[in-house]
């Protein structure tokens, strides 16, 4: 399984970006699909999550203002960034967990988003 992130960039406090993770290979057993990020000098951390059976988590600094999606028939996971503040600038990591007779992570390369204030 290989995940490919895109859609980060530059935007202005207030804009919005969507991030796109397309993923290659087998989802056989693929039931959790989240976005991470992390900012310059701290620790990865969640975003956003999408369970296959439709459950969605998100951390509370982005209620209200992200939106994770999943289309099962391109196999690809979104996030819809609305609002951005400065602070939401980070790299945004794409993951994905597979769980059968054994649990595995995936990630991807990551994709940076930049808002200025």
């Amino acid at each position: 399984v290989q995940l490919q992130a895109s859609g980060g960039g530059l935007v202005q406090a207030g804009g919005s970006l969507r991030l796109s993770c397309a993923v290659s290979g087998s989802m056989f057993g693929i039931n959790e699909m989240g976005w991470y990020r992390q900012a310059p000098g701290k620790q990865r951390e969640l975003v956003a999550t999408i369970l296959s059976g439709g459950r969605i988590n998100y951390t509370d600094d982005v209620k209200g203002r992200f939106t994770i999606s999943r289309d099962n028939a391109k196999n690809t996971v979104y996030l819809q960034m609305n609002s951005l503040k400065p602070e939401d600038t980070a790299v945004y990591y794409c993951n994905a967990i597979r769980v059968t007779s054994v649990r595995r992570e995936y990630w991807g390369r990551g994709t940076l988003v930049t808002v200025s204030s």
